[in-house]
């Protein structure tokens, strides 16, 4: 059974430049997203970080896939030691001064769903504080 993408969409008080590097740059992305290991925003490019839920440490294994400077990123997200593959992927849009950010996260039905945090509510709870909460307030505190 294929289940239907994870998209969450927010439109953000600042101009497209500032949130592709939130979502390029490596000590960027620490303050607001996750302690990757190293980024580039380079097709085939690997990376990982870490990430507790509730008790256990998940180690992240992703690739990059796909850039369009300034406008798109896509990379897949696998999990160490357990099965399936997503696909991750933040798209930007000029509005007005603005930028509307949309994460689409794919594939999240290939993940063990027997496991909490491999629910699409786990997911969706997670990106929903990441792309609502976290990244708008490292933007407001960049003046």
């Amino acid at each position: 059974m294929k289940s239907e993408p994870l998209v969450v969409e927010r439109t953000l008080n600042a101009p497209m430049g500032k949130v592709w590097e939130a979502l390029t740059v490596k000590e960027k992305m620490r303050k607001w997203y996750f302690d990757v290991s190293d980024f580039r925003p380079e097709v085939g490019f690997s990376f990982t970080f870490n990430c507790e839920d509730e008790g256990v440490l998940y180690v992240h294994h992703c690739q990059v896939t796909e850039v369009v400077p300034g406008r798109k990123l896509s990379y897949t997200w696998k999990y160490e030691n357990y099965e399936g593959e997503s696909l991750l992927t933040f798209e930007l849009s000029q509005e007005g001064s603005q930028t509307k950010l949309t994460l689409t996260h794919a594939g999240l039905e290939t993940f063990p769903q027997h496991l909490k945090s491999f629910t699409r509510e786990s997911f969706t709870g997670g990106w929903d504080h990441i792309i609502n909460t976290s990244l708008p307030e490292y933007l407001g505190s960049q003046g």
